[in-house]
């Protein structure tokens, strides 16, 4: 059976899909709708919806961009299946699509009662990762959403792997910097998304 995170790279995987099946149907490539791919992912993100409580800040903060996703394209793709119909011819979609994608990070919240929009720079402080697993899991949304923003891959970057990151990088730099706390800054500059670790005095 697979795991929460398996089950969410599956719907990230599922929407990208959809989204380039679609491009090939308005572009004449397929002759039906991907009405499959998008049982598939309205079925997940209904059994998700009701699993919210089992799930870590992590994985809902993700599932919250993926559910946000979804419906943005679900929006776009039945204006153009109308336009469609009408014979009213829309270019550049692909464009479109890419630039709903950029905005919707910045026009999410993580969970009900959570976090506000995300804004960048983001910077959270720690002093000790493994004690402070809740400031780890903010920071990997906040660089998981930053890289999913400017296009990049996100595919194997795992909480684990981060964390590990964060605990050998704080630990470095208090050894280095004889430093008490450490912050961590998720920023854009331009198509890249990138992550800061200074000395906090």
């Amino acid at each position: 059976m697979a795991t929460t995170d398996e089950d969410l790279s599956q719907l990230e995987r599922d929407i990208r899909q959809l989204k380039i099946d679609y491009e090939q149907y308005f572009g004449g490539g397929k002759q039906r709708p991907p009405a499959d791919t998008e049982w598939r992912i309205e079925t997940m993100i209904k059994r998700y919806s009701d699993r919210g409580a089992a799930m870590n800040y992590t994985q809902r903060f993700r599932y919250s961009n993926l559910a946000q996703m979804y419906v943005k394209y679900k929006e776009m793709f039945r204006k153009r299946l109308k336009q469609k119909e009408e014979g009213t011819v829309v270019r550049h979609f692909g464009a479109a699509a890419k630039e709903i994608e950029k905005e919707r990070a910045l026009k999410l919240a993580a969970e009900k009662g959570g976090t506000a929009v995300m804004q960048y720079p983001f910077a959270i402080s720690c002093k000790d990762p493994d004690q402070e697993k809740k400031k780890v899991e903010e920071l990997y949304a906040a660089f998981r959403s930053a890289k999913e923003q400017v296009g990049e891959s996100t595919e194997k970057f795992t909480f684990e792997v981060f964390q590990q990151f964060v605990r050998q990088k704080t630990s470095q730099l208090k050894e280095q910097k004889s430093a008490h706390e450490v912050e961590y800054i998720v920023m854009l500059e331009g198509k890249h998304a990138r992550l800061v670790a200074r000395m906090k005095s």
